[in-house]
């Protein structure tokens, strides 16, 4: 909240909203990344853990949604006002379901628990669920700094996050062929993968909210796309 209003009371509330986006950012967050750390180190007791937590940010979001409407009923705000409050909608929304991809990423330790793949997979993991996590807290920070440029360098990084599920989703498919003991716990995995993916798309969404936030538009041109699951297993012609 970049802006300073007359009533005092408003910027408060408008303080309010931000502050409690901030920590629902930082919750979601912690969420994901402690629930690959159940899976990378098969502690069904963590994701046990996570599951229950996930009720913090379904309350927060809900918080968020009934502060902002007594806002806009009392405050009745207008132009970039109006739109900081719905752009706080959108976001808790949208970091609710990163909550939930934690969640899911969490309920599935105890399945897979006990079966092991190469460790390099494991390396691959924790650094794309660090780099999905590093786009969200870019875009997060510069939401909250009404930072453009920021805002528009992370939806250009998307491809980046998809370029990266669709390699860890042909190394999941190639240990599956290898060994069909395998097929239960990587099918497991790529949902995690996916999961993990589907928080970079959120990020990309809040990047979104935001450039309307501040400009009152929405970006021109469409996201890039680095996600080439569906050509995996492809029969290639031959020229």
């Amino acid at each position: 909240m970049l802006t300073q209003h007359t009533v005092r009371s408003f910027d408060r509330e408008l303080d309010y909203l931000a502050k409690k986006i901030a920590e629902m950012g930082d919750h979601a967050c912690s969420i994901v990344e402690r629930s690959v750390k159940a899976i990378v180190q098969d502690d069904y007791r963590l994701a046990d853990e996570l599951i229950a937590e996930d009720v913090i940010l379904d309350k927060a979001e809900r918080e968020i949604d009934e502060k902002a409407i007594l806002v806009i009923a009392r405050r009745q705000p207008m132009a970039v006002d109006l739109r900081e409050i719905i752009g706080t909608i959108r976001i808790s929304s949208d970091l609710e379901r990163v909550g939930d991809m934690g969640k899911n990423i969490a309920k599935r330790a105890a399945v897979i628990a006990g079966t092991r793949q190469p460790s390099s997979f494991y390396s691959s993991l924790e650094a794309f669920v660090a780099l999905a996590l590093r786009q969200l807290n870019e875009v997060l920070d510069a939401y909250a700094k009404h930072s453009l440029d920021r805002i528009n360098a992370v939806r250009e990084r998307d491809g980046t996050i998809d370029a990266m599920y669709t390699s860890l989703f042909r190394e999941l498919l190639t240990y599956m062929v290898k060994d069909s003991h395998n097929i239960t716990a990587c099918t497991h995995l790529l949902f995690c993968t996916k999961n993990i993916e589907r928080i970079g798309d959120h990020a990309t969404n809040i990047a979104e909210t935001a450039h309307y936030v501040i400009t009152g538009s929405y970006p021109l041109l469409e996201r890039p796309k680095g996600d080439h699951t569906y050509e995996v297993g492809m029969r290639k012609e031959v020229s």
